[in-house]
């Protein structure tokens, strides 16, 4: 399951940050900002709200902190079942 397939007010444990690009020689830089900010294997996250149209972007809470994703960025972060 990837985070951005979590429904609001949901929490879950992050598994792993995928490193998908189409270059193999370049290194996936986004995936790399993500590890940086927090967003590593066994941490807990909440999707806080979604927007309006087309859910885009997500607001996700890591700890004590706020960020605000893209769809295609919450993508590359799988995660373990929903947590209620």
């Amino acid at each position: 399951m990837r985070l951005s397939d979590l429904k609001v007010k949901q929490s879950a444990v992050i598994q792993q940050v995928h490193r998908e690009t189409n270059d193999t020689s370049s290194p996936d830089l986004v995936a790399s900002r993500l590890e940086t900010l927090g967003f590593i294997p066994g941490t807990k996250v909440q999707v806080i709200t979604k927007g309006v149209f087309g859910g885009d972007p997500i607001l996700i809470q890591v700890g004590f902190t706020r960020f605000a994703l893209r769809k295609v960025e919450a993508e590359k972060i799988e995660i373990e079942g929903a947590l209620t």
